[in-house]
C-alpha cells in the first residue's frame, strides 16, 4: 500500500499533493516533534502520511489545537502490503498509517 492507497481509505482529501515522514524507527518524542516541524514546513494543501509503530496519541490534541484533521488506520486492518519510501514493509502488523490535512 503506497501513500496515495492509505489514503483512499480515510477522509483525507486524494486529489493533493502528498509527502511522507516514517517515524516508526523513532524514539519519543521525536515522531511528534518532526510531525509537527514537517507540517510547518510544508504547505497546507498538501496530505502528510505518517508511518509509525503505533498511534501517535500525544499528537492528536496538537493536530487539533491547530486546525488539522486526521485520520489512522492499521495497515494491517486495511489489507494488502506496505510500501515506506519505496521499500515493501515485512511485518505490516507493526504498521499505523496517521493521514493529515487542513480543510
Amino acid at each position: 500500500m503506497e501513500a496515495q492507497t492509505a489514503l483512499s481509505t480515510t477522509d483525507a482529501p486524494t486529489d493533493r499533493p502528498v509527502e511522507t515522514l516514517d517515524a516508526r524507527d523513532l524514539p519519543p518524542p521525536r515522531p511528534l516533534k518532526d510531525t509537527l516541524e514537517r507540517l510547518v514546513a510544508i504547505d497546507d494543501d498538501v496530505v502528510l502520511v505518517q508511518y509509525n509503530d503505533r498511534a501517535p496519541q500525544h499528537l492528536y490534541p496538537k493536530l487539533e489545537d491547530r486546525g488539522y484533521r486526521y485520520e489512522t488506520i492499521d495497515a494491517a486492518e486495511a489489507g494488502g502490503s506496505i510500501r515506506v519510501d519505496g521499500q515493501e514493509v515485512d511485518d505490516v502488523d507493526d504498521v499505523v498509517v496517521t493521514a493529515i490535512w487542513r480543510e
